[in-house]
């Protein structure tokens, strides 16, 4: 249990954001200790396979895997340094990382039970090496875990932020504190989160607490992290239904690119091989080669070759189409 006592003007600045490398660690903590995180079931069953031929997770990993323990763990602060507003940006995010000062990274370590593994140890004795190491490996797993759904979870978060907004508006801080989750309640000026891991100390002054909905942290809240403008992640609501396929999307996107042509693309969650879109779709590799080369030229879709195999993937084009038919 945590109690962070705020002033009156930390809690006149309360604000959101959302947050790319928030979506990062929570959604390696699913991926960790998946029999807790049914909702995402779906989404696991997709990413898991090419993250594993990427060497990002399981077995040793990489410093990401390792960075991030399943629940509850302690999760490095450094790896969410507080987002800057509404408009996430991956690679603003990840320039913040880079930043880290070195006794900010070997602090956080510390705090890591057990010795260190290899990769880790080599963090520590170079902060800035091993971060520049470290925000690689966050952007291929961003490109094969995430990217190609962010519209999606986008929508979902803005409409979270929407929706609390109004609350806040309506009805004060008191009131949308206590209708984040239910390990987290505000009474006599002070925010208790009932959360093991959280260095988050007493909120005076400054930027006030940044409030930032995730997908992936729910069943839990995430942590209230320390630094400059304490966090506290929570789940957005709507996420029952996430990842239900859309019969809808892919009727009206039939209507224009034909049934076959709009099934393959909403099939083509992540990059994925043309014997596995055959395999989903039900259609013959020959159909989907001649759907994927009509698609390519209608710049919906885009192929590279990964050692013996050509991984097609969705376009931004085809990423807003998607979005503006659900």
């Amino acid at each position: 249990m945590v109690a962070i006592s705020m002033s009156a003007g930390a809690v006149a600045r309360i604000r959101f954001a959302v947050s790319c490398l928030w979506e990062v660690a929570a959604s390696v903590r699913v991926l960790r200790d998946p029999g807790d995180h049914a909702v995402h079931l779906p989404w696991i069953r997709r990413v898991r396979p090419p993250l594993v031929e990427a060497g990002l997770i399981e077995a040793d990993g990489g410093l990401l895997w390792q960075l991030v323990p399943a629940r509850p763990g302690y999760l490095a602060d450094f790896l969410t340094p507080p987002p800057a507003g509404l408009n996430p940006d991956l690679a603003a995010e990840l320039a913040a990382l880079r930043a880290t000062p070195a006794d900010t990274v070997r602090a956080h370590l510390d705090l890591y039970p057990g010795d260190r593994t290899p990769a880790l140890a080599t963090l520590y004795a170079d902060p800035p090496g091993g971060l520049r190491r470290l925000c690689e490996e966050i952007e291929a797993y961003w490109r094969i875990a995430l990217a190609p759904h962010w519209p999606r979870l986008r929508l979902l978060l803005d409409a979270d932020v929407t929706a609390r907004a109004r609350l806040l508006a309506e009805d004060g801080a008191a009131v949308l504190l206590n209708d984040l989750h239910g390990q987290v309640r505000w009474e006599d000026d002070t925010l208790v989160v009932a959360q093991r891991h959280c260095l988050a100390p007493d909120v005076a002054d400054g930027p006030g607490l940044v409030l930032v909905p995730s997908v992936f942290v729910w069943p839990s809240v995430a942590s209230v992290s320390a630094g400059d403008a304490p966090q506290l992640a929570y789940p957005a609501r709507g996420l029952g239904t996430l990842w239900e396929p859309s019969n809808g999307v892919q009727d009206a996107l039939a209507v224009v690119l034909g049934r076959g042509r709009a099934r393959l693309l909403t099939e083509l969650t992540g990059p994925v091989s043309n014997t596995e879109l055959a395999r989903r779709s039900g259609m013959s590799p020959a159909g989907v080669s001649q759907h994927l080369t009509a698609l390519r030229a209608a710049g919906l879709v885009v192929t590279h070759r990964r050692g013996r195999s050509l991984l097609s993937a969705r376009t931004d084009l085809a990423e807003a189409l998607l979005s503006a038919t659900a």
